[in-house]
Parts: C-alpha cells; structure tokens; sequence
C-alpha cells in the first residue's frame, strides 16, 4: 500500500482508459502500469525528486514506491546547494528496506514508511518528516468520502507536484481510478483551455489560483459550468474569492479544508452550489476519521471559545521527524498532537487563527495576522494582503498592513472604510503600505519578517498609504 495495487487493478480492468495527463501528453493506466514497472531495476531504495511537473516525474514516483522503497520530493525552485544538503542528510538518515531489481511494482508492508517529506520551513533546512503507506491509505478513503471523488471525475491540479496538496491529488486519483491532470506550470490559459476542451469537473488548487481563474474566466467568457467540486487549501477564503468562484463556476461544491503536512485533514467543510457564506475564521468540522481537541500548554481540554493548541488523533498522522525535531514543531500531548497552531471549537467548528509565534500583542489584546488579512482580501481593489506587528513604544506592537493592489492604485481611507464591520476596531491595522509584490523568502514563502525589513529599509517595493 497505499495505491500501486490500485493502479493493476485499474490496467487490468480498463487498461485503455486515461490515467494521468500531464501537460497534454496523455498516459493510459497500462501504459503508466508498464512504464512504472520497466523503471524499477534502475530505482534505488531512497529516490529523491526535485523536477518540474511531466509524465517522467508520474512514472518515477510510481516506481520509486515499489517494494520497500521510499521517495522525497524537494522543490526544484530550491537553490542546488539547498537540494544538495538534503539529498546528502537522505544519504545518511533514510533507511529503506531491501529492495531488489526483480521487486514488482507493488505495494511495501503497510506500516512501512514510504514518502519522506520536506516543511516548507523559512531560512533554515526544511525538516524532514516520514509518512506510512498505512497513513496515506486511510487519508485517501478519509478524503474521498469527503470530497465525494468519482471515478468518472476528471480532476487538474495545476500547481507543481513537488507542492503536498497537488502529489496528494495525484496519488489520491490513481488510488480511486480517476483521471488526473496537471500542467508543466501554473497558466490562467492552459487552466481555462482545459476546463473547456477536456472535462474537468474537479479543482485542487490554492486561493490565489482560484481568484485569478474565477476573475479572468467572467472577464473572458470561460464557461466552467462543468466543474462540479473545488478543492482548496493553503489559506482560509476569502469573501471576494468566494463570490467570483460562485459566479464563474455556478455548479460547484466549493471544498476548504485545515490540515498540516506532519498531521494530513484535520477539518473541512464543503459550501454547495448556491450558497455563498464567507468570512470568519471557520473551517468546518473534523475530517472522517480524525478526533479534534483544543488543549492548553499542560494540555488540559479547554471550553468552547477558549483559544489554545489544536491537537489531533487520527490513523492518518506522520510518524514524526527524520531530522530537524526540535521538540515544539510537532507536539504530543498523551497522543493529541499539535503543529501549534491556534485555535478554538464553537459547536463544533473549528475556528483557526494561525501560529502563536506570528501572534501580535498590541495594547494588552492578542491579534492573529491571519484575521486581518482574511478581512483586507475581501476588501475591493485588494488581490493580496500580509499583516505583522511592528515594535511600538506605546502599545508594544502596533498592527501594519502590507496589500498589492488588484488594479491600479488603493488609498488607506479605502482600506479602512473596507473593514468596518469586518473586523474589529482593536484588531486594525495602524499602519498601511501599498506593495509591489508580496515578501517571500528564496524559498517562495511569504513572510511577515522579510515585510518589516522592507518598511524599515524604504525598500522600493513598499510605500506607505497615508490617506
């Protein structure tokens, strides 16, 4: 397990029926059976991927599971030094089972670990975590109930494979017999061609993608009627977000969902068509399969509305870390486990806020930048927005805010007037910057450090929003 058996089922039963197309090249589930077999001789216990989205990258993962064999897949956007050094901590940490040239292409012991994968971390090594096949086949039964994945779906994720929610995708579709599809890169065109000519019916996307397609895709005339189940993760969305996906693909069941790489779905709720509800800090209910608890520091249960650590316990968490543990990134609490992310369950909701270590104290009250920026994406003219705290004298931290534009110019008279009512009074920013781009590390994460350097710099890339 978790899916090579799957995918000689699917080559026996309909060996002529579409697998996987990647960029237009089209492979059929007994081309990508052979093609996967043929590759194991020449697959080594630990193979480690750090390549651009082609049906190459399909069969190479494929086979790279076979037997006892494991796989890491590295950002190939990574600086070679950077995939050097991880490929050489592989060399010596990973310890796979015997492999053999002869091994068929199926499934390892269940409790075997086969996918090594890598935190998306900051300025440091990424930490490296391990996943059993065991893991993964109780997430795909978890998710598939869920999300309702058919087998007569046709489902693109256009973002790189090296990125967890798009190989997830792909692994989950060979595991059900669904088509999946990807392309060579993220393009708004190639997206909405495929929507029109190839029958997607399902997204797997993050909300920036899904903005830019829903609001291109009205502007242009690009009929995604046919498009039955959206997918996202990576963020909370937002109202605007929401309301132009309605609009562009009216059909849709729009799916978000909370999870963490060291601990797979933790909630999730799906907005069927029509309904539009947005806004606040919800996302859903506990994913099938999985128990969700807020705990103190002492790991003590807290009540309704208290906000504190969001701990699971599920079959589907990783088995911890190969390298990099530090005894806080993954956290047990007599086997509730937590990322530290924050949060707090009202009804059964979970409601997340974001990690402690971005949370800004200013004037005495807590402030989670994922609150703010949640409100300022939905106000009109914004296509993103970053919050942090900034040191003051008088209050400590005062809150600022960082947007680029969707268009044109914005004013901070616009910004504010945009949160009235969306965000309370204590929890606005004092300060407003129009940006050029949002702040990322080499590594392509945003971060709120790299944006106070900005504004204390003068960097051109920020300007301060006076009025």
């Amino acid at each position: 397990m978790p899916f090579l058996d799957k995918i000689q089922r699917w080559a026996d039963e309909r060996p002529h029926d579409t697998a996987v197309v990647v960029a237009g090249r089209r492979v059929r589930w007994a081309e990508l059976r052979d093609a996967a077999a043929a590759s194991i001789p020449a697959t080594s216990a630990v193979t480690v991927l750090a390549e651009i989205n082609s049906v190459d990258f399909v069969v190479r993962f494929t086979a790279a599971l076979a037997g006892e064999r494991q796989c890491a897949v590295l950002d190939p956007a990574w600086p070679e030094g950077l995939r050097r050094e991880i490929r050489e901590r592989l060399d010596a940490a990973a310890r796979a089972g015997a492999v053999s040239a002869a091994d068929a292409l199926a499934d390892g012991q269940p409790e075997s670990t086969f996918l090594i994968g890598l935190t998306s971390g900051t300025t440091s090594v990424p930490k490296a975590f391990t996943r059993s096949r065991q893991s993964w086949r109780k997430s795909f039964d978890a998710s598939i109930e869920f999300f309702g994945l058919r087998q007569d779906d046709v489902t693109l994720a256009p973002g790189p494979l090296a990125a967890s929610l798009n190989l997830y995708a792909l692994a989950e579709c060979l595991y059900a017999g669904s088509e999946f599809q990807t392309l060579q890169s993220f393009d708004v065109g190639d997206v909405h061609a495929a929507i029109t000519h190839d029958g997607v019916t399902r997204l797997v996307l993050v909300p920036t993608m899904l903005r830019l397609l829903s609001e291109r895709g009205l502007a242009g005339g690009v009929d995604a009627a046919g498009v039955r189940t959206i997918i996202c993760a990576g963020s909370k969305l937002d109202a605007r977000t929401l309301e132009a996906a309605r609009r562009w693909a009216p059909n849709a069941t729009i799916y978000e969902y909370y999870g963490a790489s060291e601990l797979s779905f933790v909630s999730g709720l799906g907005l069927p068509a029509g309904k539009f509800d947005a806004g606040g800090t919800g996302i859903g209910r506990a994913f099938p399969g999985v128990e969700v608890r807020v705990l103190d520091d002492d790991g003590a249960n807290l009540p309704d509305g208290e906000t504190g650590n969001i701990c699971v316990r599920s079959g589907m968490v990783s088995n911890g870390y190969l390298w990099g543990d530090d005894g806080q990134a993954l956290r047990s609490f007599d086997g509730w486990l937590t990322v530290g992310d924050q949060g707090y369950l009202a009804d059964g909701e979970l409601h997340i806020l974001g990690r402690r270590a971005d949370m800004i104290l200013t004037s005495g009250k807590n402030v989670y930048p994922h609150e703010v920026e949640l409100a300022l994406a939905s106000v009109p003219g914004v296509a993103a927005a970053i919050a942090a705290g900034m040191p003051d004298d008088i209050r400590g931290q005062r809150v600022v805010a960082g947007v680029v534009p969707s268009h044109g110019g914005i004013s901070a008279t616009q910004l504010k007037a945009g949160l009235e009512g969306s965000l309370s009074r204590d929890k606005r920013p004092v300060q407003y910057f129009s940006l050029t781009e949002l702040p990322t590390t080499d590594r392509g994460k945003i971060s709120r450090n790299i944006l106070l350097e900005w504004i204390a710099s003068h960097d051109t890339r920020v300007r301060h929003l006076d009025r």
